[in-house]
């Protein structure tokens, strides 16, 4: 179960400020739960968690058996929450080094615009089994739509089967993918029109991914259908919490939330919860800037900012209780070289007692050095306990979204960059 601990956050609010927006929380959950505030009509990512739709799951994980039975890669073809929900869970959940016994490897296109990589993915993809999942509401997305078309050449060219390995997932009845679908045959899966694409990870846009890569899908979903459950009343609850103290500091003057982990695992987890959180609060000229850090690793690169810079910045630290780790710092070297290293009085200490140190190490100086900060604890990195951080933050930030009063399920500032590099590219 998640547990919010805001120690470092006390010295840098008036309680009954604190109280009053807690207030605000509240009434901002109640537009949520009734669907009453702006974009109500896109809370389909908590109907799905109400009333899962049991055959679907099944079909997921059936198509997921055969392609890993199949095929030595699947390539994602997304952008944005076509795919970095996918990546957050595979890459938390997957070895660092090497991939899941009985897997695929996964492979991601079609998120960016860097020929060089696509034309070294391509260049990989030859003699090996391939199956594509292209994730795209309308089909048209620029650097998707590019992939594809690319990666389906080499389908194409290379097995005459490619038909029977193209997954598509896209809108109910709409866009270019849905044509392609008709002519082709291809699998196709929904993203539900109720559903906005930094929500869809509960959806087939993760999922499918997600039980390819050997992770059990249903404990992902009921982690995250136990926490709506969890949250579904404003007493005691840290979602609303999170939600009231993020926007008071905001109020107070600070501009960026910084989430670090110490876990590289969840490196990934934090580019979703930076997506999620800069288009649902970004609008109208307010919100708090989100980025990520990964600690240790940053503390010596952006670490002498977050402690001795400009005052513009509050911090979230999302910490695992119980890493599964028992590596151990073994004993030094003896005669003349003893202790060289100066690290005998870490002999025998666990390494996720020592990274845990350096967690409370951290908070605390940054909270002496102006920066405030809370912690979110999950118990382990599990499917279950990643389904419990999704929804949590999913929930928060709608609510904080309606304490900005901001729509937060658009994100009409994204066609902004499109429209000048469409004429620049000349686009009819």
């Amino acid at each position: 179960m998640l547990r919010l601990d805001y120690e470092h956050i006390l010295p840098f609010v008036d309680p009954d400020q604190l109280e009053r927006r807690l207030g605000d929380a509240r009434e901002a959950h109640r537009l949520l739960i009734e669907k009453a505030g702006p974009g109500g009509d896109a809370t389909g990512w908590r109907d799905l968690l109400i009333q899962p739709d049991e055959a679907l799951l099944q079909d997921i994980e059936e198509t997921a058996g055969r392609i890993r039975e199949e095929a030595d890669i699947l390539v994602c073809i997304g952008i944005g929450g076509s795919y970095l929900g996918a990546e957050a869970v595979i890459q938390a959940l997957s070895p660092s080094l090497g991939r899941n016994e009985g897997s695929p490897e996964i492979l991601f296109a079609g998120h960016h615009m860097g020929g060089a990589y696509l034309q070294e993915l391509l260049e990989y993809l030859h003699g090996k089994s391939v199956f594509v999942n292209v994730i795209s509401k309308s089909g048209r997305t620029l650097e998707p739509a590019i992939a594809f078309r690319c990666v389906r050449k080499h389908l194409e060219r290379h097995f005459d089967d490619a038909g029977q390995r193209i997954i598509v997932t896209t809108d109910p009845e709409k866009g270019a993918l849905n044509t392609l679908c008709a002519t082709n045959e291809y699998k196709k899966y929904v993203i539900p029109s109720d559903v906005g694409g930094r929500f869809s990870v509960l959806t087939p846009v993760g999922l499918l991914p997600v039980a390819v890569a050997g992770t059990d899908i249903r404990a992902l979903f009921e982690g995250a259908a136990a926490t709506l459950v969890r949250l579904a009343s404003p007493k005691d609850n840290p979602a609303l919490l999170y939600a009231a103290i993020r926007s008071l500091l905001l109020q107070q003057g600070l501009c960026i939330d910084l989430l670090s982990v110490f876990e590289p695992a969840l490196s990934a987890f934090g580019r979703w919860w930076q997506q999620l959180f800069g288009e649902s609060e970004g609008k109208n000229g307010t919100g708090l800037f989100p980025c990520v850090a990964q600690y240790s690793t940053d503390l010596h690169s952006i670490g002498q900012y977050v402690q001795d810079g400009k005052r513009s910045l509050m911090e979230t630290f999302l910490m695992v209780e119980r890493t599964g780790s028992d590596l151990t710092v073994p004993a030094g070297a003896e005669g003349e070289a003893k202790n060289l290293d100066g690290l005998d009085y870490l002999s025998g200490r666990s390494m996720e007692a020592i990274n845990r140190a350096a967690w409370e190490g951290t908070a605390q100086a940054h909270a002496d050095g102006g920066v405030p900060n809370m912690t979110l604890w999950m118990a382990e990195i599990s499917p279950t306990c990643l389904g419990e951080a999704i929804y949590f933050f999913e929930h928060a930030v709608s609510i904080s979204g309606h304490l900005l009063h901001v729509n937060p399920f658009d994100q009409p500032g994204v066609e902004a960059y499109k429209k000048a590099m469409f004429t620049r590219l000349g686009k009819p």
